[in-house]
This record gives C-alpha cells, structure tokens and sequence, in this order.
C-alpha cells in the first residue's frame, strides 16, 4: 500500500472512530472484531473489553427481556441468510444501568464471491428525541384531555362545501352527536332549518370578507332542541394562505340566558309591584266608601225582596273585589319571614291531606313520593313554603282533566342545597306561554288572575332559592324548587 492510499485509509478509520453514532463489525461467528468510541462511551467498556465478545452480550443485557432479545436475534439472522440489510431499535444498558435507545442499522458485508464476510452495525442514540416524543405526546393527550372535558365550548372546522371535516372540543357534550356519526355530514345539521337557509349562508360570506364574524345563534342538539350559543367563525387556511374551510366554536349560554331573563323578570317584577301596591290603595279607597254605603242600605227597612237581591249581588262583587285586590298587596309587599328549622319531607306530607279542601275538579290523580331520607333542615317559613307546594299541587290537579300521577321528589344537591320537584303528567304548558309563566296577570286559565305562580316565585325568592320550570306540551310539567340548606 502506498503512501497516499495508507493515509486515506487511517483518515477513514479515525473518522468512523471519533463519528457521533456507534460502529460494531462482527465476524461470521457473531464475535466483535471492532468498535468506536462512541461504543465505548455508550457501554462504559473498554475496547479491549468489547473485542471478542458475542454482539447479542453487549447489545443486550441486564434489563433486557428474553423477548426483545429474540427479536434482534432473529432480524441478525435475517440478514445473514438472506444476505440484506435490516433495521431494528434496540436498548443498551449503559453506565449507572441507564437506558440508551438506539437504532441500529445492520449491513451484511459480502466479499467479491458474494460471500458473507461479516456484518456491520451502525446505531445513532435516540433516547433524546424518543423522550421528547413522549413529553410532546403527554401533552397533546393532556390537552386532548382538557378538551374533551370542556362542555360549554364546542370546536368544529367544515371544507367549503359546509362538511364537518373535525368535530371535537366539548362538541359531543354540547350536540349530541358522536364524532363516528356526524364527520363528514353537512353542518345545516346544527342549525334549524330557517337558519341553514339564510343566517348560514350569509355568515359563511362575512367570514370570506372580513375573515371572522361572531353573532349570537340558535342550535340544534341531536335529539331536536334547540338552545343559545355565541357562535365564532373564522377562516381555516391551507400553508398557502388559501381558504380551505371555515372553524367554529360554539358557546353554550343557556345558564347566561337563565341568569338574564331572572334578573329581568325580578326587576320586572319589583316594578310591576310597586305599580300594583299604588292601583290597590288607589282603588281601596273608593271600595271602602261603596261598601260601607252598601251596609247602609242593607240595613234599612222596607226593601223588598227584588231590591236586596240586587244589593246582594253588589256586595258578593265587592268582597270579590277586596279578595283580590289583598292578593294584589300580598303580591306587592315584602312579608317578613317567620324563619324555622324544617323538615321538608314533614311538611309536604302535612300538607297533602289538605289539598282536600281545594275544588278540585276529579279526584282519579295518584300522587307518588320519592323523598330522599335524612335530609339537612332549611331555614324557613312553614306557612309560606307550604303555600308554594299546594299552589303547584293544585296547578297539577289543573293540568290533567282526566287524571294522571303527580310526582314530588325531594334530592340533597352536594349537601347544600334541597332540590323539589313536583311533576304532572297534564297537557304542558305551550313554548309561547313559558316565558310569561311567573308574571302577574298572566294566566291560561279562564277565572284565573294570574297571581298564584308569582307569589310562589317571590316566596321562593325572598328564601334564597329558585324555581324553574321544565315542559312539554301534551306530556306533563315539572317545578323545580332548589333552597339552601343551613350551613
């Protein structure tokens, strides 16, 4: 070997020697004949150590199962039979009996007969960017996680033919629908049907204009209801800056909207109040005057039979008159509380026989408990709170001209509050008469003033509760009482 071709080769040895990746060549028997420093750095063995040994002692080792073990042994012998280089990530129990992740390259040498002469391994340590895979994969599941707990917001992206092409984020808690059954389906089916033909549309081309928009929205769960959301649309782009589809994400607001139309309610309510206790004094006053003059005549003598039959009928109106207008003060004013340890179980159940004395127009109602037992007291007043219960008893009687069940649960929400449902199998209430359902004067009944449900709900309210209401025509209503436990 000359000179120059003697340098060339050293030069070659010493840079596989000093090279950033593990180099092994072993002989026909499985012995290593040579390594690199890198392989002496990785093992913590010297070369003179590591020559002569079997490949399959070095590479695996103490904490390696027999299983892996066979797996690389058999891809070796692959590559001695067949003569072709395979490919396999194996540990190296290293220094410390530390990990190291490496993926080895196996390479047959074959002489110039196509005989095998040996086998060369060159490895590159992956044990890094294997750990920073798994970080980066802890964190997406974590975030995965986070999402798909997240129920008010709901995330989906559709192409520009309006099909949902990702559908996660809180979006099965929030529609209904699971992500098998809705990908790749047309996004009308989230909105009502006046909605997918004209709101949509013209989102969908503010959002190509301007490149987001944001309107308040009626949506559709899977099961057909429909409920407010703050709907936020923006432009999904390809790397190119080319319009590709279109994200949305949903806001469910229905609490908000609760919240708001019972502040509204209860400022509505104050200030019709007020307007009801000025219009009851007002017209006390003359009432008075007509009464005490009907007295008067009633008391004289000489009135025939005619006369004092119509006198009659003018003092039954009149005392009808006084009836309501004291409902109308009872509404108005803030009574004050007579506030007591109660058993809410106790006095439902003491109220029940009472609802005898009630004009109840048929009597084939059954009535079901499902009392939850030992349930914490509540601070309140007996004669008001048993007042709501009968009132809604009745309403139910009301509800179900040829009978029906009525149902009173009573629940421990978290053991801070008391939550009474009492639940009718009637006729429902219509979608246009809900909103109206606890405002004074309003009533669906003939002879009704329209008063009774909105006592109750200034009972309740003035105990720190609430009451809601759940219906559906011709299929029954539920009052939903929650008042808070003594803390």
């Amino acid at each position: 070997m000359d000179t120059s071709k003697e340098a060339k080769y050293e030069s070659s040895c010493k840079l596989i020697d000093d090279a950033n990746m593990l180099a092994l060549y072993v002989d026909t028997t499985g012995s290593i004949s040579y390594c690199n420093k890198k392989v002496e750095a990785v093992t913590a063995k010297n070369r003179e150590d590591i020559i002569g040994q079997n490949w399959l002692s070095l590479l695996y080792r103490g904490k390696n199962t027999v299983i892996k073990q066979q797996m690389f042994k058999a891809v070796m012998e692959d590559t001695i039979s067949y003569k072709r280089p395979n490919n396999f990530q194996g540990v190296i129990i290293g220094p410390d009996n530390n990990e190291r992740l490496i993926c080895w390259s196996i390479t047959p040498i074959l002489s110039v007969s196509e005989e095998l002469e040996g086998v060369l391994f060159t490895g590159n340590d992956i044990t890094e960017l294997k750990e920073r895979e798994d970080f980066v994969r802890k964190i997406d599941n974590t975030l995965k996680n986070i999402f798909s707990n997240i129920k008010e917001y709901a995330l989906y992206v559709t192409n520009l033919k309006g099909n949902i092409t990702y559908y996660g984020m809180g979006s099965e808690v929030m529609f209904g629908w699971h992500k098998n059954e809705i990908i790749f389906k047309h996004v009308n089916l989230l909105h009502t049907p006046e909605d997918a033909t004209s709101k949509l549309p013209s989102l969908l081309e503010q959002v190509r204009q301007q490149g987001k928009c944001e309107l308040e929205i009626e949506m559709l769960k899977k099961a057909g209801q429909s409920f407010p959301v703050i709907l936020n649309v923006s432009q999904f782009l390809d790397t190119e800056g080319k319009l590709n589809g279109y994200i949305f994400i949903a806001k469910d607001i229905t609490e908000r909207k609760k919240l708001e139309y019972q502040i509204f309610q209860a400022e509505k309510l104050t200030a019709m109040g007020q307007l009801v206790a000025g219009m009851a004094h007002e017209i006390n006053n003359p009432l008075l005057v007509i009464s005490g003059r009907l007295e008067l005549l009633l008391g004289q003598d000489g009135l025939n039979e005619r006369q004092r039959d119509e006198l009659d009928t003018i003092n039954a109106q009149t005392d009808r008159i006084r009836g309501l207008i004291d409902r109308f003060l009872r509404f108005s004013r803030k009574s004050q509380l007579n506030l007591e340890n109660i058993n809410i179980n106790e006095a439902i159940d003491n109220i029940l026989p009472l609802l005898s004395c009630h004009k109840l127009h048929t009597s084939n109602v059954n009535i079901e408990k499902e009392f939850t037992k030992d349930l914490p007291p509540i601070a309140g007043d007996l004669n008001q709170l048993q007042e709501v219960i009968v009132n809604l008893l009745v309403n139910a009687y009301q509800a179900m001209p040829s009978g029906g069940v009525i149902r009173i649960k009573t629940t421990n929400l978290s053991n801070r509050f008391l939550e009474i449902r009492i639940s009718d199998t009637g006729i429902g209430i219509a979608p246009e008469n809900l909103k109206n359902i606890f405002m004074p004067f309003f009533s669906t009944k003939k002879d009704g003033t329209g008063l009774g449900l909105s006592i109750c709900y200034n009972i309740i309210r003035s105990h720190s509760g609430s009451i809601d209401i759940e219906t559906q025509a011709g299929k029954g209503t539920i009052f939903i009482i929650k008042l808070p436990f003594i803390q």
